[in-house]
């Protein structure tokens, strides 16, 4: 009745009876046959036979939800299932019939799946269940198969067999020679195959981690709009770009390695099985070490030196925003000191990772020595060693070699994964901003926004900023914003956006919201595009929005019109076009709010007006919207509809104009304190000259393909002549002892066997202990000084790269985006530390491996050289062809990963403005789209690279093909035991030049980091910052006299003057203010003054010194400047006023209570080690311009300039900074660049600015009288 062949018996009930020999009585317990294919078999299937009817009633009687379509997949599933029970045990072929056969139930299965896809069901418990039942069955005969196959020494040691097989034919003298030329073949078709394989395996894990990098990426990107405030003062820009470059980088890594975590540990467990089977207990030794090295990698992660990298990288981006204020303060030395202690920290991790590295490094590669050494330690001294017992254990050696390499890099590349995981997991799982903040409701008539009792905070955790808000605008309204310096003007607009967490009450908004920030964001790209935002150009709207906002103008001045690419940061534009650029934006967009944080404070008087009346006002293009306009212009309150004064975080004061003097509160005051000082704006924050520059950032100058041999030079110089020799000898010393054990122990195969034993055993094995130790100690060498030497280079290429950049001319930043410089600093530098260093490990290793390989192969024969020089000459040619399209591929990566970072930038800056708008989606998109064009770039030269492996290797394979045959046909004069050496060493060409390949391609690729980095060295430099021997007085200037002889300048040659003929004398303790209108030439006096821009023509001398003759820090450290935007850097108060540290706290808190800051800094916890986050945010725009005032008080010096130092400040602080100046600097030469012309009315001497020339000046009352510019500049703003 069964088929006793499959180890059944005939009768069913034995089917249950144990093999108690088998089963218990064993050290490898197992099923018997029959059970395996009967009861086993039989389980699953009494299991769906007995359920399915009940399943399908339940089916029946449910509801219908729809057909599932019938997918490709499930066909394909269902096929491969059906498929592997087709070739069924012979025992159960006579129960086909019957229903416990495994092909009815599994067609059962497919009538069930049919079934619930019919029926709309998506999941069966019931099939779930059968599926699990049937592969728990499935394990036992899986085991067996597996056993199998191991018994059989399956895919693994095939190459082995092959070469086990040649030697036996080598060492049968008899044997035909027909049959070695075979195994030759063999050998050949093999090593073919498995790099074939092994190419294709690497292209997938490539194209995976790629996705996955890609995935990363855009998910970081889409976590920067949805940061909360909180979230976005612990992540700071520079984190967020490392964790782009950097650990997405890592996580890429890491899927190409992943594999290697789990196939290593079982190649090495199949090594080991046969090493055992041929050498027995004697392959302990490896075992055993492999044991001892493995923690070590736990050990050699890389989170202390990522947090150093993020801490720089943070740093580099601030000192890049705010570079002018560097210049300016002559604060470079202080800045570059705090990013070389960062770099220090990082490098000193990166030092100890390197040496634990090489550690081991060496051990795992001396692993192979060690198991070799182990086996002839542990060798019975009469059971000797012939050629073929030691040559296949060799072979064996060098396939443990792959995994036994890889294992410490794959478990190095998951520990910085696991910490690149764990830096996104951070970033990812901060707090993000709440979409109940705010409630959005949809546009009617009414109430257009109402905040009954809201209180709000920025942070969670932290005190309401705004409590007690009641506010309730009617649609339509015009309601504007008044209040000091940090009252919460700026803070009531992010509430109503949503950009601050709701304590208590709520907030709501009808209608979409288009918002002005105080600070204009700009995007890189033309006027035209920021203008429109995404939006659809229609044309008559279009040009009346350009003409409301008096943009008109301005694009006659510019070279391409609205076409003209504007810059990063709208470095081609003036303060004020950018404030108006940036109100064109919201008012083209048509919204139904408007919140606008004091978008007049940047513009000339009558451009004020102009924008009031044709926007903003009761006849402007706004006037059925809702606005609220935060302003601390006096003259446009009594057209506003509502006005709220704010007052220490809460509404002191509500209502119309009117109503609110009739009070006689608080506005009232202010109103009569302050009549006739009206809000008006100066020309250009920063007049660059009359015409603005089209700057095309995205321009690129390719170089020749070739890598430059200098780059190469350059890189080896600063690692430094000691280092090179010591690597190379150590290198070649490394290889002389491999090849010298190698050599002694083809030597030992070959020794004589008299009455079972070998002669001088000892003195063999001490001389091959010898020459072990030696190549691992030699080893461990050459990692370390080739990693210190890396360190060595980095460190010096970083210097320089940080000092050109900072040397830099103020042109160099106006025309390189910062997510260029930022690449530079970040991902360049990253290649530099760690991926040149690693490239160059493995590309000398195994160059220096490959020449011992040829010249065993020339030792054992000589013949082989007439083979070795074509394929060598092929080597070069298919190595060159590539490297000359892989280099160029490199540096459109490169060059495509810029606009990324760019992109990141302008994203984290704007994103209040982003999601105002509600663009975020487009946003996203935009990214995506330059995240694809990167991988677009990287996808070709992944590619190139495995074209080149295959290619190699193919050659290294006819390597082994010719090395076999030439020993076979000289077998008569060839040793077993040469023959041995030279084809076990042969069979490992291929995976060298894979190596090769790699470590080459890297090399290649990441010396091109190199050529960026030093790309800056040839940009045009500042003049010294100080000249040696100078002989200026330590006091200088002592009175402050400033004198201009016909001085002019350009800001780039070729382009008009910016100023021109420009003579006057300025006597010491006079104030002059300096005016004019757009384009005029103001605040290029101001650069031409501290040589921000050298003069074309003419010079500037001061205190009878022409300030061209000194240097630079010597010029600027003695002056000092109160610029229009207050920049901070993330620090303490200390750092900020104080970064050389030479003022002590009763001078820092003198300079603080003249400032006005006092008592705010008093109450603070820290007080003045008060952290100041990234750009300041923590502090209002009002604070930050009162801190840049008490750092021009504790300057002391005996010439201020203050280049419309109160445009962001209300009328009392405002007012408060003048008081001060005048009475702290009263014995000084002070020029100011008039904001408010009210200031500089008791001002000795008024220089009126047009085109670049002196137009006209004398002191104010003169130049009223002679009703001239001036007198037209004081009627606009309502003093005459």
């Amino acid at each position: 009745m069964l088929n006793l062949d499959r180890g059944c018996d005939s009768r069913p009930f034995m089917l249950f009876k144990p093999d108690w020999n088998l089963t218990w009585y064993t050290s490898r317990p197992d099923l018997t046959q029959c059970f395996q294919h009967t009861v086993l078999v039989w389980f699953p299937c009494v299991y769906l036979w007995t359920c399915s009817p009940l399943y399908l009633l339940y089916l029946q009687l449910r509801q219908h939800r729809g057909v599932i379509p019938l997918s490709k997949l499930c066909c394909s599933k269902t096929l491969v299932l059906v498929n592997s029970y087709l070739p069924l045990p012979s025992c159960l072929l006579l129960y086909l019939p019957l229903p416990l056969s495994p092909l009815h139930p599994q067609v059962l299965a497919v009538v069930i799946i049919q079934v619930d896809r019919m029926k709309g069901s998506r999941s069966s418990i019931l099939l779930f269940l059968f599926w699990t039942l049937l592969v728990l069955c499935s394990l036992v005969p899986l085991k067996v198969n597996i056993e199998q196959i191991i018994d059989q020494r399956h895919l693994v040691t095939i190459v082995v067999d092959a070469l086990s097989l040649l030697l036996e034919f080598m060492r049968d003298k008899n044997a035909e020679m027909w049959k070695g030329f075979l195994f030759a073949t063999f050998l050949f078709l093999l090593s073919c195959l498995q790099s074939l394989f092994h190419h294709h395996y690497m292209f997938h894990c490539f194209t995976v981690g790629m996705r996955l990098k890609t995935a990363v990426m855009g998910l970081v990107y889409r976590k920067c709009l949805l940061l909360s405030n909180s979230a976005r003062r612990q992540c700071t820009l520079g984190e967020i770009i490392n964790l782009v470059s950097a650990d997405t980088q890592k996580l890429m890594d890491f899927v190409v390695y992943l594999n290697c975590l789990w196939v290593t540990p079982i190649e090495i467990t199949l090594c080991f099985y046969f090493l055992w089977q041929l050498l027995g207990p004697a392959a302990l030794a490896g075992i055993i070490t492999v044991i001892l090295i493995f923690p070590l990698n736990g050990f050699i992660a890389k989170e202390v030196q990522m947090k150093f990298m993020d801490s720089r990288i943070k740093l580099m981006n601030e000192i890049l925003n705010g570079m002018k204020i560097l210049k300016f303060y002559a604060w470079e030395e202080a800045f570059l000191r705090r990013v070389g202690v960062l770099r220090d920290g990082e490098l000193d991790a990166l030092k100890r990772s390197q040496i634990l590295h090489s550690v081991s490094l060496a051990s795992f590669n001396s692993s192979s020595f060690l198991v070799i050494f182990g086996v002839y330690v542990l060798m019975d001294e009469r059971n000797v060693l012939d050629a073929q017992k030691i040559f296949v254990s060799v072979a064996l050696i060098n396939i443990l070699k792959t995994p036994l390499s890889q294992l410490p890099f794959a478990m190095s590349t998951t520990m910085q994964a696991v910490v690149s995981l764990r830096r996104l997991g951070n970033f990812l799982y901060q707090d993000e901003l709440k979409p109940d903040n705010v409630e959005r409701l949809p546009h009617s008539t009414g109430v257009a926004s109402q905040t009954p009792g809201g209180s709000f905070s920025w942070t969670n955790d932290g005190l309401p900023c705004l409590q007690r808000i009641n506010m309730k605008v009617k649609t339509g309204f015009l309601v504007a914003v008044v209040g000091h310096v940090g009252s919460g003007k700026s803070s009531l607009l992010s509430a109503m956006l949503g950009e601050m967490e709701r304590r208590s009450g709520f907030i709501s908004i009808k209608g979409s919201v288009a918002y002005i920030p105080q600070q204009a964001w700009i995007q890189n790209t033309s006027l035209k595009d920021n203008i429109l935002f995404g939006g659809e150009r229609k044309e008559s709207w279009y040009h009346r929005v350009l003409e409301a906002c008096a943009l008109l103008p301005d694009l006659d001045i510019l070279p391409a019109g609205d076409s003209t690419e504007i810059g990063e940061k709208g470095l081609n534009l003036s303060g004020g076009q950018k404030q108006r650029v940036s109100l064109a934006r919201a008012v083209y967009r048509r919204s139904d709010v408007y919140l606008l944080d004091d978008p007049l404070s940047a513009v000339d008087a009558h451009v004020g007006q102009h924008i009031f009346d044709r926007v903003i006002g009761p006849r402007g293009l706004l006037k059925d919207k809702t606005r609220v306009l935060v302003t601390h212009g006096l003259s446009f309150l009594s057209k506003a509809d509502l006005i709220l004064v704010m007052e220490e975080g809460h509404v002191s004061e509500m209502g119309s104009y009117m109503e609110l003097m009739e009070r006689r509160g608080a506005f009232a005051k202010l109103i009569h304190t302050f009549s006739g000082n009206q809000r008006r704006g100066s020309s250009t924050p920063r007049d660059k000259s009359e015409k603005s520059v089209e700057v095309n950032i995205n321009k690129k100058m390719f170089s020749s393909c070739q890598v430059k041999l200098q780059m190469y030079r350059e890189y080896f110089r600063t690692v430094g002549l000691t280092f090179i020799m010591t690597i190379i000898f150590l290198c070649a010393f490394q290889q002389a002892a491999s090849l010298a054990y190698n050599y002694w122990l083809s030597l030992w195969a070959d020794e004589p066997t008299v009455n079972g034993t070998q002669s001088d055993h000892g003195l063999k094995l001490s001389v091959f202990a010898a020459l072990g130790f030696t190549q691992g100690m030699a080893m461990f060498g050459t990692t370390l000084a080739i990693a210190l030497g890396g360190i060595v280079a980095s460190r010096h290429l970083h210097a320089d790269l940080l000092n050109s950049v900072l040397r830099s001319q103020m042109s160099f930043f106006e025309v390189t985006p910062s997510g260029n410089l930022l690449n530079r600093f970040s991902k360049e530098i990253d290649a530099i530390d760690c991926m040149i260093p690693d490239g160059l490990k493995m590309m000398l290793g195994y160059l220096f491996k490959l020449l011992e390989i040829c010249i065993i192969l020339l030792l054992a024969t000589p013949f082989t050289g007439l083979v070795l020089l074509p394929l060598t000459c092929v080597y070069i040619l298919i190595q060159s062809f590539y490297v000359a399209s892989s280099c160029q591929l490199r540096r459109l990566e490169a060059v495509s990963r810029s606009p990324i970072y760019s992109h990141f930038n302008e994203t984290v800056q704007g994103a209040s403005v982003i999601r105002a708008f509600g663009e975020q989606r487009r946003f996203i998109l935009h990214a995506d789209h330059r995240i694809d064009s990167n991988q677009e770039a990287y996808f070709p030269r992944f590619i190139a690279t495995r074209w080149l492996a295959v290619n190699l290797e193919f050659l290294g394979n006819v390597l082994v093909l010719a090395a076999a045959i030439l020993s076979v046909r000289g077998r008569d004069e060839l040793s077993p035991g040469i023959v041995g050496l030279a084809v076990t060493h042969s069979l490992q060409v291929t995976g060298i030049l894979s190596w090769i390949v790699r470590s080459w391609t890297d090399v290649e690729n990441n010396i091109v980091s190199v050529e960026r980095v030093k790309e800056y060295d040839s940009t045009p430099k500042e003049a010294a910052w100080t000249l040696e021997g100078s002989l200026l007085p330590a006091e200088w200037p002592t009175t402050g006299n400033i004198q201009f002889e016909d001085f002019g300048l350009q800001y780039r040659k070729g382009l008009d003057w910016a100023l021109n003929d420009i003579t006057i004398s300025i006597q010491d303790r006079e104030k002059v203010g300096i005016v004019g209108r757009t384009g005029a030439g103001k605040s290029s006096l101001a650069l031409g003054i501290f040589r921000i821009l050298e003069a074309a023509k003419g010079r500037i001398i001061i205190d009878g010194i022409n300030i061209a003759d000194i240097g630079l820090h010597d010029l600027r450290s003695r002056i000092t400047i109160i610029p229009q935007d207050p920049v901070l850097f993330s620090g303490s108060l200390r750092m900020n006023l104080d970064p050389f540290d030479t003022s002590s706290d009763e001078d820092l808190w003198k300079a603080l209570e003249l400032a006005h800051l006092s008592s705010f800094v008093s109450a603070l916890p820290q007080k003045l080690n008060h952290h100041c986050c990234e750009g300041g945010e923590n502090l209002s725009l009002g604070q930050r311009q009162l801190l840049c005032l008490a750092r021009a008080l504790l300057r002391k010096t005996r010439i201020l300039l203050l280049d419309e130092a109160t445009a962001a400040v209300d009328l009392k602080t405002d007012q408060l900074i003048q008081s001060t100046i005048r009475a702290q600097f009263d014995g000084c030469t002070i020029l100011t660049i008039a904001h408010r012309l009210n200031t500089i009315m008791d001002y000795t001497r008024v220089v009126v600015m047009d085109r670049g020339s002196i137009a006209e000046t004398d002191s104010p009352p003169q130049l009223l009288h002679l009703q001239g510019h001036f007198y037209q500049m004081c009627v606009e703003a309502g003093l005459a």
